[in-house]
């Protein structure tokens, strides 16, 4: 059964990373941003509040950094979620309430890319052993390609 649901979430998430530029890689699926991160950050907040997801906050990493006197590149956190789908998913897992709500890590590289990344469901699943909840995360892993598609282009 484990199989199959990676698998299935494995595909869904090999579609919605043709929808853009993206990569999974160590639990998280990264998405270029043709935005810098306030713009990214704020077109995501647009469309997440537009599909009716909560908003919980927003957390600007490099703002605190400079309170700190400290530097860093620009590096915000989104943090979003919906009860209606995260309560399934912590019904057939309780321990991935610890992942909820959903976080978007948008950051600017030493290269001046700007990235948008989430915890790639398949990872969730696999980190908190899901099991009968394939049409959630099936759900999940399109919501989130297209809000960071929404958010990135």
């Amino acid at each position: 059964m484990r199989f199959i649901r990676t698998a299935v979430v494995s595909a869904c998430l090999s579609v919605a990373m043709s929808i853009g530029a993206a990569h999974a890689d160590g639990g998280l699926v990264s998405v270029k941003s043709s935005h810098d991160v306030a713009t990214t950050a704020d077109k995501l907040e647009t469309v997440l509040k537009s599909k009716g997801m909560n908003v919980f906050g927003r957390v600007n990493h490099a703002a605190g950094a400079e309170k700190a006197g400290l530097s860093l590149r620009p590096t915000e956190v989104v943090i979003f979620g919906n009860p209606k789908v995260g309560t399934p998913l912590m019904n057939c897992a309780q321990s991935v309430a610890i992942d909820l709500p959903q976080k978007a890590l948008i950051w600017q590289d030493e290269a001046g890319q700007v990235w948008l990344a989430y915890n790639d469901p398949a990872y969730l699943a696999e980190r908190h052993q899901i099991e009968g909840c394939d049409e959630v995360l099936k759900k999940v892993t399109g919501a989130l390609a297209n809000f960071a598609a929404a958010a990135t282009q």
